[in-house]
């Protein structure tokens, strides 16, 4: 029997489990969360009575589809919850629960490993009470907690809106939603969102729901700022039409779209490709999100693309794994699939146009602001740095000098900005100074982990020295 090891437990990795599943095949999933779910749909508490089906809404009925098809197979796979992916080597992923490591070896490994928030400097934002759009949901949608009662929601990203109507049905003020990207561009889009209508049609329902609730929306903003002393107070910004506007609040949730979670699918020798319409640098993978080496990709980690999305990849890389050891595949109509996912890859294009990530924001940011929040580096050190003589020309040199990207985030949310403000610098293309690479561990491991992986390897040593 092949030996499959499945990273991530959303709609993709539980799909590619199902399918797999169906075929005799027992993978291990491996999925840092506690429960099963992912971001999207994200599981309460078990002791919080919390109506999330209300809180999700046109999505609770995948919800439920997705969490049944778990529960269905949570007998028939090897699931190893609270557990951290964080390397490969060898066909073996290395592991840690707690305190203890371990490895799984595989023959074939789905990584379905999701994506986080892109996020893009602002003066302030390090304040206590300015969350990420992700963060903010993680808070109500596993806990119940609002992250205050006035709340602003601002950055480029369809999510500004859904996650406002959630917050303003638990009850939190919402004093603005401040989108970066004209409306205009919106529009420009609208072929590619046009793709997948139902998506569109509750995008446009979410904003239209605010909208008559009475609140406030300015598209074409620039942020200049959170500001507060202990905390953030308020928001302040300029309109489209270069009007300066500040906003009380006692909290803000930010968000530029998501960024795939590619570290892993990088330490096993997947190859990236820089995509103009992202801005960023995408795993490559054919259309079942094979790639060489028995790695394959699923999810929000290779390209984002929505709940639905997901679900579908996962299929197919499960298929691509059935397929390549030679076991025949029953039950999945891929050339449908297929079509289902080129649809809404061609949607989130669209959307990726439509909310814009805003160069020219970042490009001209003032020096004081901070990019690396673990380092506590700020645009005026780093662009010092690239001005030197024999400075740094790409983004690994300039993580070396200045050491922005070297924190515990390992760049997931500094790395995007400084590679624009580097190609600004320098007057290149950002695909020009390259990005970060990725190295193992991709998260942090308890100093318990490293002492005693570091005993264990001194011990073989001394077993295999020759006497």
């Amino acid at each position: 029997m092949i030996k499959v090891a499945i990273v991530g437990a959303g709609p993709a990795g539980i799909a590619a489990a199902r399918v797999l599943a169906a075929h005799g095949v027992v993978p291990v999933m491996i999925d840092e969360g506690r429960r099963p779910g992912g971001q999207i749909f994200r599981q309460p508490r078990p002791d919080l009575r919390l109506d999330i089906e209300m809180l999700l809404g046109a999505e609770a009925e995948n919800y439920r589809r997705t969490h049944a098809a778990f529960g269905s197979l949570r007998d028939r796979i090897d699931y190893r919850p609270q557990t951290l992916a964080w390397g490969i080597e060898d066909h073996t992923l290395h592991v840690t629960k707690g305190d203890a490591a371990a490895t799984v070896a595989f023959d074939a490994l789905i990584l379905a490993t999701g994506a986080t928030d892109r996020t893009v400097p602002v003066a302030g934002w390090t304040l206590p009470g300015v969350f990420t759009l992700g963060g903010a949901q993680v808070l109500l949608k596993e806990h119940g907690c609002l992250i205050g009662r006035r709340i602003v929601f601002c950055g480029s990203s369809p999510l500004l809106y859904l996650a406002a109507k959630q917050y303003r049905a638990m009850g939190a003020q919402i004093v603005a939603v401040l989108d970066t990207t004209p409306f205009a561009a919106k529009l420009t889009a609208a072929v590619d969102l046009a793709a997948a209508p139902g998506t569109l049609a509750r995008g446009l329902g979410y904003m239209a729901a605010l909208r008559g609730a009475g609140v406030a929306m300015h598209h074409g903003v620039t942020l200049r700022a959170f500001e507060g002393s202990r905390g953030v107070e308020a928001v302040r910004f300029h309109d489209r039409h270069g009007k300066e506007i500040t906003l009380a609040c006692d909290a803000v949730a930010v968000g530029f779209g998501l960024k795939p979670e590619t570290q892993l699918a990088e330490l096993a020798g997947v190859p990236l490709d820089y995509d103009p319409v992202f801005r960023q640098w995408l795993p490559r993978a054919d259309v079942d999100g094979r790639c060489d080496g028995g790695i394959y990709l699923a999810g929000d980690g290779a390209t984002a693309g929505g709940a639905q999305a997901a679900a579908l990849t996962g299929e197919l890389a499960a298929c691509a794994v059935l397929e390549d050891h030679k076991i025949a595949i029953a039950g999945v109509d891929r050339p449908r699939v297929r079509r289902q996912v080129a649809r809404l890859r061609r949607f989130q294009r669209g959307l990726a146009r439509a909310f814009a990530w805003p160069v020219h924001a970042i490009q001209t940011l003032d020096d004081s602001v901070t990019v690396c929040r673990c380092e506590d580096i700020s645009v005026g050190e780093l662009r010092a740095s690239i001005r030197a003589e024999f400075g740094p020309s790409e983004v690994n040199r300039l993580k070396a000098i200045t050491r922005c990207g070297m924190g515990r985030c390992q760049g997931r949310f500094c790395a995007l900005a400084g590679a624009e403000l580097t190609a600004h610098e320098l007057r290149v293309p950002v695909e020009a100074v390259g990005r970060l690479r990725a190295q193992p561990p991709v998260k942090p491991l308890p100093l318990s982990v490293t002492l005693a992986e570091s005993a264990a390897a001194a011990a073989r040593d001394e077993t295999s020295a020759p006497t």
